[in-house]
């Protein structure tokens, strides 16, 4: 008995410590990037191959199963920071509006009364990425569809890249990037020049704002299938881990550090750890004032019991998914949710 009180009080102090870091809720706003791993609903779009999620498919992708995953999202968000509700969502492998009209709406969403900002990309399985947005704290100043448009020779499209200036708590103007990159398939190889490609799209991006604007504060989020040290981020998207001797156009990837110095990742292939989705700022982000601010260590991934499985052949704990195949498994991703706190200094 001695023992397991021991435990227990161990795990309040960890959980008391942990909320002691966090700022108060009116100096603070979370912003969460989640992959949420095939979130198609049952019904037969004509326009696109998501037949493998329906209910007459290998899968039986029904009704009950949608619903689970809707919840099980829901309680994953919610969950991130325990203070707040995010005030910022971007997500990819959404199929369309209704069914991020359905995870706003969802009992443990509902109360962050969620804006939505989505457009339909040219993906053959139709799956896009999307924002949610806390409409009483975010106001959204336009948005846009970056098309990433790969070179002829390549049998392929890529997913556009999401793009939203807003305002944050009535603060200074925000820039807000949320991507998809081209995956992996059939080999990092023969792929990598369509993640370049997507790397080089967003970059003229990023520079047509500095260039007006070198202070703008600028959040980039996403699935990026590629890993921090990589080509197309490290060198084409010049996000590094770089703190000193930077100009305004340096960026920084906020999870580099997390998986090259402490290993850890969003996805798990092969019982590795990859870290292919990441939050990436630019240098004003670091500013203290009158605004909010980041620090480096502030990247962070996502995991609890919600998220994670243990993988009992290799006792690794693994993001716990939807669909083995088309065995379903009951999870909620393949991908783990990574996220920041912006702060701001109390008066």
């Amino acid at each position: 008995m001695k023992r397991v009180l021991t435990v227990i009080t161990s795990l309040t102090i960890s959980l008391y410590l942990h909320s002691q870091d966090l700022p108060s809720p009116k100096n603070s706003l979370t912003i969460v990037f989640y992959n949420v791993e095939n979130l198609f609903d049952i019904t037969n779009d004509p326009d696109t191959n998501d037949e493998e999620f329906l209910p007459d498919s290998p899968k039986q992708w029904n009704d009950e199963k949608y619903k689970k995953k809707i919840t099980d999202l829901a309680k994953v968000l919610a969950s991130v920071n325990e203070r707040e509700i995010p005030a910022l969502i971007g997500l990819a492998e959404v199929e369309n509006q209704k069914v991020l009209e359905d995870l706003a709406s969802s009992s443990k969403m509902k109360k962050g009364k969620y804006g939505i900002v989505h457009f339909e990309s040219k993906d053959e399985r139709g799956i896009d990425v999307a924002l949610l947005y806390n409409s009483e704290e975010i106001e959204i100043l336009d948005s846009k569809a970056v098309p990433v448009t790969l070179s002829k020779e390549i049998q392929d499209v890529a997913r556009d890249i999401l793009y939203i200036k807003c305002k944050i708590k009535g603060d200074n103007t925000y820039h807000i990037f949320v991507n998809h990159w081209p995956s992996r398939s059939p080999n990092e190889q023969e792929s990598e020049i369509k993640r370049i490609t997507a790397a080089i799209t967003l970059r003229k991006e990023v520079d047509n704002i500095l260039n007006f604007e070198n202070n703008a504060r600028i959040i980039i989020m996403g699935d990026f299938n590629d890993e921090p040290t990589n080509r197309s981020l490290f060198q084409i998207l010049n996000a590094s881990n770089r703190r000193k001797n930077l100009n305004y156009r340096d960026l920084y990837n906020l999870m580099f550090d997390a998986h090259n110095v402490s290993g850890e990742g969003s996805v798990a292939y092969e019982d590795n750890w990859q870290m292919f989705d990441q939050i990436i700022v630019s240098q004003a982000m670091f500013t203290k004032g009158t605004t909010y601010y980041l620090t480096f260590s502030d990247g962070k991934v996502f995991r609890n019991d919600l998220v994670l499985t243990n993988n009992a052949a290799t006792g690794m704990d693994v993001p716990n998914r939807t669909y083995i195949g088309d065995t379903y498994n009951g999870g909620i991703s393949n991908h783990l949710p990574v996220y920041v706190i912006l702060k701001k200094d109390g008066k």
